[in-house]
Protein backbone atom coordinates (compact mmCIF):
# COMPACT_ATOMS: atom_id res chain seq x y z
CA UNK A 1 0.00 0.00 0.00
CA UNK A 2 0.99 3.52 -1.17
CA UNK A 3 1.92 5.78 2.22
CA UNK A 4 -0.63 8.14 3.21
CA UNK A 5 -0.14 12.06 2.04
CA UNK A 6 -2.61 13.24 3.95
CA UNK A 7 -1.12 15.67 6.65
CA UNK A 8 -0.17 14.88 10.28
CA UNK A 9 -2.24 15.61 12.90
CA UNK A 10 -1.89 18.76 14.47
CA UNK A 11 -1.11 17.20 17.69
CA UNK A 12 1.40 14.86 16.28
CA UNK A 13 3.13 17.82 14.64
CA UNK A 14 3.43 20.05 18.12
CA UNK A 15 4.72 17.08 19.67
CA UNK A 16 7.32 16.43 17.02
CA UNK A 17 8.16 20.25 16.97
CA UNK A 18 8.56 20.35 20.60
CA UNK A 19 10.94 17.24 20.46
CA UNK A 20 12.99 19.85 18.55
CA UNK A 21 16.13 21.02 20.35
CA UNK A 22 16.53 24.17 18.63
CA UNK A 23 12.56 24.48 20.07
CA UNK A 24 13.66 23.59 23.31
CA UNK A 25 16.77 26.32 23.18
CA UNK A 26 14.39 28.80 22.39
CA UNK A 27 11.61 28.20 24.58
CA UNK A 28 14.81 27.82 27.52
CA UNK A 29 15.50 31.59 26.14
CA UNK A 30 12.28 32.67 25.89
CA UNK A 31 11.96 31.80 29.59
CA UNK A 32 15.20 33.63 31.13
CA UNK A 33 14.33 36.81 29.01
CA UNK A 34 10.37 36.99 30.47
CA UNK A 35 12.23 36.62 34.08
CA UNK A 36 14.97 38.83 33.97
CA UNK A 37 14.52 40.77 37.38
CA UNK A 38 11.91 38.52 38.67
CA UNK A 39 9.56 39.95 36.39
CA UNK A 40 7.14 38.37 33.48
CA UNK A 41 4.05 39.51 32.10
CA UNK A 42 1.53 36.59 32.45
CA UNK A 43 -1.03 36.03 28.87
CA UNK A 44 0.51 39.34 27.50
CA UNK A 45 -1.97 39.11 24.54
CA UNK A 46 -5.18 38.18 27.03
CA UNK A 47 -3.97 40.96 28.89
CA UNK A 48 -3.98 39.66 32.31
CA UNK A 49 -1.34 42.10 33.27
CA UNK A 50 1.82 42.09 35.34
CA UNK A 51 2.89 39.37 37.87
CA UNK A 52 5.93 39.48 39.91
CA UNK A 53 7.60 41.27 42.98
CA UNK A 54 9.38 44.30 43.01
CA UNK A 55 11.56 46.24 45.81
CA UNK A 56 11.78 49.52 45.97
CA UNK A 57 14.37 51.84 47.98
CA UNK A 58 13.07 55.19 49.16
CA UNK A 59 15.11 57.03 52.33
CA UNK A 60 15.07 57.84 55.84
CA UNK A 61 12.82 57.03 58.19
CA UNK A 62 10.22 60.85 58.48
CA UNK A 63 11.75 62.36 54.98
CA UNK A 64 9.92 62.75 52.60
CA UNK A 65 11.10 59.99 50.26
CA UNK A 66 9.74 57.28 52.66
CA UNK A 67 6.68 59.24 52.52
CA UNK A 68 5.96 59.64 48.63
CA UNK A 69 7.18 55.60 48.76
CA UNK A 70 4.77 54.69 51.02
CA UNK A 71 1.97 56.42 48.96
CA UNK A 72 2.91 54.83 45.32
CA UNK A 73 3.39 51.49 46.54
CA UNK A 74 -0.47 52.18 47.32
CA UNK A 75 -1.11 53.36 44.08
CA UNK A 76 0.77 50.61 42.28
CA UNK A 77 -1.10 47.97 44.07
CA UNK A 78 -4.40 49.88 42.82
CA UNK A 79 -3.20 49.90 39.11
CA UNK A 80 -1.31 46.54 39.21
CA UNK A 81 -2.67 44.23 41.07
CA UNK A 82 -0.23 41.40 40.02
CA UNK A 83 2.49 43.09 41.72
CA UNK A 84 3.53 42.66 45.09
CA UNK A 85 5.84 45.87 46.32
CA UNK A 86 8.49 46.07 48.78
CA UNK A 87 9.16 49.01 50.23
CA UNK A 88 13.14 49.65 51.69
CA UNK A 89 14.15 52.25 54.00
CA UNK A 90 18.25 53.36 53.35
CA UNK A 91 20.44 56.23 53.32
CA UNK A 92 19.19 58.30 50.39
CA UNK A 93 20.84 58.58 47.15
CA UNK A 94 24.04 57.62 46.94
CA UNK A 95 22.61 54.34 48.58
CA UNK A 96 19.85 53.80 46.48
CA UNK A 97 21.87 54.07 43.41
CA UNK A 98 23.70 51.11 44.88
CA UNK A 99 20.91 48.94 45.82
CA UNK A 100 19.23 49.87 42.38
CA UNK A 101 22.79 48.42 40.30
CA UNK A 102 23.33 45.19 42.71
CA UNK A 103 19.80 44.11 42.32
CA UNK A 104 18.81 44.48 46.02
CA UNK A 105 16.21 46.89 44.79
CA UNK A 106 14.13 47.36 41.38
CA UNK A 107 13.38 51.46 41.58
CA UNK A 108 14.57 53.94 43.85
CA UNK A 109 14.68 57.87 44.28
CA UNK A 110 17.79 60.18 43.77
CA UNK A 111 19.01 63.85 43.17
CA UNK A 112 20.46 64.66 40.00
CA UNK A 113 23.62 65.90 41.57
CA UNK A 114 24.29 62.19 43.20
CA UNK A 115 23.36 60.45 39.86
CA UNK A 116 25.94 62.89 38.00
CA UNK A 117 28.74 62.28 40.85
CA UNK A 118 28.17 58.15 41.41
CA UNK A 119 31.25 56.54 40.21
CA UNK A 120 30.05 52.94 40.56
CA UNK A 121 31.60 50.75 37.02
CA UNK A 122 27.92 49.71 36.58
CA UNK A 123 26.60 53.24 36.40
CA UNK A 124 25.76 53.24 32.91
CA UNK A 125 23.14 50.27 33.52
CA UNK A 126 20.85 53.19 35.01
CA UNK A 127 18.30 54.48 33.50
CA UNK A 128 15.48 56.82 34.32
CA UNK A 129 11.70 56.49 34.76
CA UNK A 130 10.87 60.00 35.02
CA UNK A 131 12.00 64.07 37.06
CA UNK A 132 9.64 64.44 39.95
CA UNK A 133 10.31 67.03 42.19
CA UNK A 134 13.14 69.59 43.49
CA UNK A 135 15.05 69.00 46.72
CA UNK A 136 15.14 72.09 49.07
CA UNK A 137 18.36 72.73 50.80
CA UNK A 138 17.33 73.20 54.50
CA UNK A 139 20.14 74.63 57.26
CA UNK A 140 18.13 74.14 60.47
CA UNK A 141 18.26 75.60 63.70
CA UNK A 142 17.70 76.88 66.97
CA UNK A 143 15.38 80.22 66.57
CA UNK A 144 17.78 81.95 68.91
CA UNK A 145 20.83 80.75 67.19
CA UNK A 146 23.96 82.94 66.33
CA UNK A 147 24.10 81.32 62.73
CA UNK A 148 22.98 83.05 60.26
CA UNK A 149 24.88 82.03 57.05
CA UNK A 150 26.44 78.96 56.87
CA UNK A 151 30.08 80.23 57.58
CA UNK A 152 28.89 80.67 61.42
CA UNK A 153 28.95 76.75 61.76
CA UNK A 154 32.68 77.02 61.93
CA UNK A 155 33.39 75.07 65.02
CA UNK A 156 29.54 73.72 65.45
CA UNK A 157 27.39 70.63 66.33
CA UNK A 158 25.95 70.20 62.60
CA UNK A 159 24.37 66.97 61.03
CA UNK A 160 25.27 66.49 57.69
CA UNK A 161 23.03 63.42 56.86
CA UNK A 162 23.98 59.92 56.40
CA UNK A 163 27.20 58.63 54.89
CA UNK A 164 25.23 57.03 51.67
CA UNK A 165 22.82 59.93 51.11
CA UNK A 166 22.28 62.95 49.04
CA UNK A 167 22.06 65.47 52.01
CA UNK A 168 25.64 64.30 53.25
CA UNK A 169 26.91 64.88 49.45
CA UNK A 170 25.23 68.25 48.89
CA UNK A 171 25.98 69.38 52.64
CA UNK A 172 29.65 68.99 52.05
CA UNK A 173 29.64 71.18 49.16
CA UNK A 174 27.92 73.84 50.61
CA UNK A 175 29.98 73.93 53.34
CA UNK A 176 33.06 74.41 51.00
CA UNK A 177 31.41 76.54 49.03
CA UNK A 178 30.92 79.17 52.29
CA UNK A 179 34.77 78.24 52.81
CA UNK A 180 34.36 75.55 55.57
CA UNK A 181 36.63 72.08 55.73
CA UNK A 182 33.72 69.52 56.29
CA UNK A 183 36.14 67.48 58.10
CA UNK A 184 37.87 70.70 59.99
CA UNK A 185 35.94 73.08 60.51
CA UNK A 186 32.88 71.71 61.78
CA UNK A 187 31.93 68.97 64.32
CA UNK A 188 30.37 66.94 61.87
CA UNK A 189 27.41 63.77 62.79
CA UNK A 190 26.00 61.33 60.02
CA UNK A 191 22.06 61.65 60.68
CA UNK A 192 19.40 61.59 59.33
CA UNK A 193 16.47 64.01 59.48
CA UNK A 194 14.52 62.19 62.00
CA UNK A 195 17.28 61.90 64.39
CA UNK A 196 18.79 65.59 63.59
CA UNK A 197 15.79 66.74 64.84
CA UNK A 198 15.51 65.29 67.85
CA UNK A 199 18.91 66.05 69.30
CA UNK A 200 18.32 69.42 67.63
CA UNK A 201 15.30 69.02 69.89
CA UNK A 202 17.53 68.29 72.55
CA UNK A 203 20.23 70.61 72.54
CA UNK A 204 22.72 68.05 71.45
CA UNK A 205 22.95 69.63 67.87
CA UNK A 206 23.72 73.17 66.98
CA UNK A 207 22.47 72.45 63.07
CA UNK A 208 21.65 70.27 60.38
CA UNK A 209 21.44 70.26 56.67
CA UNK A 210 18.26 68.64 54.81
CA UNK A 211 17.58 67.99 51.32
CA UNK A 212 14.12 67.54 50.98
CA UNK A 213 11.41 68.66 49.13
CA UNK A 214 8.80 70.92 50.80
CA UNK A 215 7.58 70.93 53.54
CA UNK A 216 9.07 67.46 54.96
CA UNK A 217 7.35 66.32 58.07
CA UNK A 218 10.33 66.15 60.43
CA UNK A 219 10.83 69.70 60.34
CA UNK A 220 6.98 70.43 60.36
CA UNK A 221 6.75 68.10 63.55
CA UNK A 222 10.09 69.53 65.20
CA UNK A 223 8.34 73.67 64.61
CA UNK A 224 5.49 72.70 66.44
CA UNK A 225 7.94 71.74 69.51
CA UNK A 226 10.96 73.33 69.06
CA UNK A 227 11.18 77.61 68.07
CA UNK A 228 13.40 76.85 65.29
CA UNK A 229 14.81 78.85 61.46
CA UNK A 230 15.78 78.36 58.64
CA UNK A 231 19.21 79.94 57.28
CA UNK A 232 19.40 81.25 53.84
CA UNK A 233 21.70 79.52 51.38
CA UNK A 234 21.24 81.65 48.01
CA UNK A 235 24.38 83.11 48.00
CA UNK A 236 26.07 79.75 47.61
CA UNK A 237 24.49 79.21 44.34
CA UNK A 238 27.45 80.36 42.10
CA UNK A 239 30.10 79.41 44.35
CA UNK A 240 28.67 76.15 44.38
CA UNK A 241 28.63 76.24 40.64
CA UNK A 242 32.54 77.13 40.46
CA UNK A 243 33.67 73.97 42.53
CA UNK A 244 35.78 71.04 40.93
CA UNK A 245 33.32 67.81 40.83
CA UNK A 246 30.53 66.42 39.20
CA UNK A 247 27.06 67.61 39.28
CA UNK A 248 27.33 71.01 40.29
CA UNK A 249 25.10 71.75 36.94
CA UNK A 250 22.31 70.10 39.10
CA UNK A 251 21.90 72.87 41.26
CA UNK A 252 19.75 76.09 41.04
CA UNK A 253 18.94 79.00 43.18
CA UNK A 254 15.76 78.98 44.77
CA UNK A 255 13.50 80.03 47.29
CA UNK A 256 11.73 77.94 50.00
CA UNK A 257 7.96 79.64 49.91
CA UNK A 258 6.71 81.67 52.71
CA UNK A 259 4.06 78.93 53.51
CA UNK A 260 6.37 75.86 53.83
CA UNK A 261 6.27 76.07 57.63
CA UNK A 262 4.44 78.20 59.00
CA UNK A 263 5.54 78.11 62.51
CA UNK A 264 9.21 78.23 61.17
CA UNK A 265 11.06 81.56 61.69
CA UNK A 266 11.56 83.69 59.76
CA UNK A 267 7.12 83.83 59.35
CA UNK A 268 5.59 84.47 56.66
CA UNK A 269 8.61 85.28 55.11
CA UNK A 270 10.29 83.25 51.60
CA UNK A 271 13.53 81.83 52.63
CA UNK A 272 16.50 81.50 49.43
CA UNK A 273 18.31 78.53 49.08
CA UNK A 274 19.43 75.71 46.77
CA UNK A 275 17.60 73.26 44.87
CA UNK A 276 18.23 70.02 42.57
CA UNK A 277 16.08 67.60 40.97
CA UNK A 278 15.07 63.89 41.72
CA UNK A 279 14.88 61.48 39.60
CA UNK A 280 12.94 58.23 39.89
CA UNK A 281 15.60 55.13 38.92
CA UNK A 282 16.08 51.77 37.97
CA UNK A 283 18.09 49.44 35.96
CA UNK A 284 18.29 49.02 31.78
CA UNK A 285 17.47 45.26 32.23
CA UNK A 286 14.08 46.00 34.42
CA UNK A 287 11.08 44.51 32.12
CA UNK A 288 10.00 47.47 30.12
CA UNK A 289 6.08 46.60 30.22
CA UNK A 290 6.37 47.00 34.20
CA UNK A 291 8.34 50.31 34.06
CA UNK A 292 6.15 51.36 31.25
CA UNK A 293 3.05 50.53 33.81
CA UNK A 294 5.22 52.00 36.87
CA UNK A 295 5.68 55.33 34.99
CA UNK A 296 1.90 55.74 34.09
CA UNK A 297 1.21 55.18 38.01
CA UNK A 298 3.38 58.34 38.69
CA UNK A 299 2.15 60.17 36.73
CA UNK A 300 -1.56 59.21 37.08
CA UNK A 301 -0.98 59.23 40.99
CA UNK A 302 0.16 62.91 41.11
CA UNK A 303 -3.53 64.59 42.33
CA UNK A 304 -3.96 61.57 45.06
CA UNK A 305 -0.20 61.37 46.06
CA UNK A 306 0.08 65.51 45.84
CA UNK A 307 -2.54 66.02 48.64
CA UNK A 308 -0.58 64.61 51.46
CA UNK A 309 3.12 65.05 49.95
CA UNK A 310 2.83 68.58 48.67
CA UNK A 311 6.46 68.40 46.70
CA UNK A 312 4.40 64.79 43.96
CA UNK A 313 2.23 68.08 42.88
CA UNK A 314 5.07 69.19 40.90
CA UNK A 315 5.46 66.25 38.64
CA UNK A 316 4.71 67.11 35.60
CA UNK A 317 4.02 64.97 32.27
CA UNK A 318 6.14 68.06 30.19
CA UNK A 319 8.86 68.07 32.64
CA UNK A 320 9.28 64.13 33.45
CA UNK A 321 11.17 63.08 30.10
CA UNK A 322 13.93 65.16 31.26
CA UNK A 323 15.63 62.95 32.99
CA UNK A 324 19.62 64.45 32.49
CA UNK A 325 22.49 62.89 33.66
CA UNK A 326 20.55 59.37 32.77
CA UNK A 327 18.39 58.38 29.92
CA UNK A 328 14.94 57.29 30.25
CA UNK A 329 14.36 53.67 30.13
CA UNK A 330 12.75 51.84 26.88
CA UNK A 331 9.61 51.29 28.93
CA UNK A 332 9.18 55.00 30.15
CA UNK A 333 9.68 56.09 26.74
CA UNK A 334 6.94 54.51 25.17
CA UNK A 335 4.27 55.61 28.20
CA UNK A 336 5.82 59.01 27.07
CA UNK A 337 5.00 58.26 23.70
CA UNK A 338 1.97 57.22 24.12
CA UNK A 339 0.34 60.19 25.80
CA UNK A 340 2.18 62.47 23.34
CA UNK A 341 -0.47 65.00 22.25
Amino acid sequence: MAASTRPPRAGAALRSAARSPLVRVAAVLLLVVGGVGGWWVSSARAGSGLHGEAAFATGVQRGVYDRYGVLLKESMRSAMPGVKVRLDNSQGSLDNLERVLSGQDDFAIATADSVASFTNPQKSQLRAIARLYDDYMQLVVPADSPVHKVSDLRGLRVGVGQQMSGVNLVARRLLEAAGLDPDQDVRSSMLGVGDAADRLRDKDLDAFFWSGGLPTAALTDLSEHTPIRIVPMGELSDPLHQLEGYGMDAYRAATIPADAYPLVEPQRTPVSTVAVPNLLVTRADVDPALVEAVTRVVIDSRDRIGGQVHAAQLVDLRSAVYTDPLPLHDGAKRYYQSVKP
